[in-house]
């Protein structure tokens, strides 16, 4: 890698997450022009001490109370050790920040994204949940305190690549693309009988289980249509998704003049990751490239809603506003983690977000501290909607 001299001090929210690993196998790759001041955690902590080892951190954060008392017993590291989601909303604001890399899973990663906007930091974004359940709070502060939410998410990071030298106002609309996951081929009354183990085989991209079961889904589509509204200040009819079984092409561009822009590659995170970390430079890096002979052609189909009815619970949330897609997103989150943990069928995922959309009290005006409120109310319905079925 060549290219910038200035260093740039790196805060990683979730490093021993894939996003995280990923992203300190790009900073390995910058020829020090990264310096890391804080990594964190949830419970990885033999994963985190390896990390530590190798990038010197000025100090870190584990979330779990059982897992940051065994860190600190088994390990004897001269740096911070913080806890809890205070120790994340600390790091994530510390002044020496340049950059907040938030790659949390779920709605963790919301108050800690808040905290380093709030510090005028710049923000890579990789929590998608951030922005589907507080996506007006989130946007309206980077605005106020002039910091920049740069996403990391392939498909949004492809929109920012393909506007830039553009005017936001000239574009039509945008196109996502959609690998489809593991199921697109399967029928629809199979859903009932699906296994973990084949929900979180993905055909294109290896990442952590929370989002591999949110692509299988199509969730993980619906929550970046909500996401590309908030990023790209566009209405739910500009925001199109197209499934791409390839995953070759990122996203596209639609203009006014009929023009249509598109960002390719291969399947790897690192990419969007390093436009991330650097932008708005475009640095040299020795990742593999893509050979169009070698992809031969590219396929694109309508997504099937009523195969994959998230996608479109995604819109209604989108259409409804307020408080609807933080209360998707917290009964996404419930029912997830309750497939993963064998309560309920992969089947019932959409109808247990359904039902909490019809019965949590709807908020059109919130503020923050209802959206967190909502998130909570809503974890507690849709869980006792979940031990009805059992």
């Amino acid at each position: 890698m060549t290219g910038s001299s200035t260093i740039k001090n790196v805060t990683i929210l979730g490093s021993t997450g894939s996003i995280g690993i990923q992203t300190l196998q790009v900073i390995e790759k910058s020829n020090g022009i990264f310096n890391i001041l804080y990594l964190t955690t949830n419970q990885n902590i033999d994963i985190l001490a390896k990390q530590i080892n190798k990038f010197k951190p000025k100090g870190v954060v584990i979330s779990d109370y059982k897992s940051y008392l065994l860190f600190k017993k088994k390990y004897n590291f001269d740096i911070e050790i913080l806890y809890g989601s205070e120790g994340l909303t600390e790091v994530a604001s510390k002044s020496e920040n340049d950059i907040v890399v938030s790659a949390l899973v779920g709605f963790s990663g919301v108050a800690p994204t808040i905290a380093a906007l709030n510090a005028g930091k710049n923000v890579a974004l990789a929590n998608k949940e951030t922005l589907v359940s507080a996506g007006e709070h989130i946007s309206n502060l980077a605005k106020e305190r002039n910091a920049k939410i740069i996403a990391i998410d392939s498909e949004h990071n492809a929109i920012i690549q393909c506007l830039l030298g553009e005017e936001l106002s000239k574009v039509e609309k945008i196109i996502l693309t959609a690998s489809g996951g593991p199921f697109l081929h399967s029928a629809h009354d199979t859903f009932e009988y699906v296994n973990v183990d084949e929900a979180l085989a993905h055909p294109r991209w290896s990442m952590g289980k929370k989002i591999s079961i949110d692509s299988a889904t199509l969730m993980n589509k619906g929550f970046e249509v909500i996401e590309a509204h908030w990023l790209f200040n566009l209405k739910p009819e500009q925001i199109e998704v197209v499934i791409h079984p390839e995953s070759i092409i990122h996203s596209l561009v639609q203009f006014v003049d009929g023009s249509i822009k598109a960002q390719l590659g291969p399947q790897d995170m690192r990419i969007p990751i390093s436009f991330a970390l650097n932008f708005p430079e475009r640095l040299y890096y020795d990742f593999p490239r893509l050979d169009l002979l070698q992809v031969g052609s590219l396929n694109f189909q309508k997504p099937d809603t009523n195969k994959f009815p998230c996608l479109q619970l995604a819109y209604e949330a989108l259409e409804m506003g307020g408080t609807a897609p933080a209360i998707l997103n917290a009964a996404n989150e419930t029912a997830v983690q309750s497939f993963l943990e064998g309560k309920i069928s992969f089947a019932k995922i959409p109808v247990c977000i359904s039902y909490s959309l019809e019965k949590v009290e709807h908020m059109k005006k919130p503020t923050i501290e209802d959206i967190f409120e909502t998130d909570k109310i809503t974890r507690e319905i849709t869980l006792s909607f979940i031990n009805k079925l059992n």
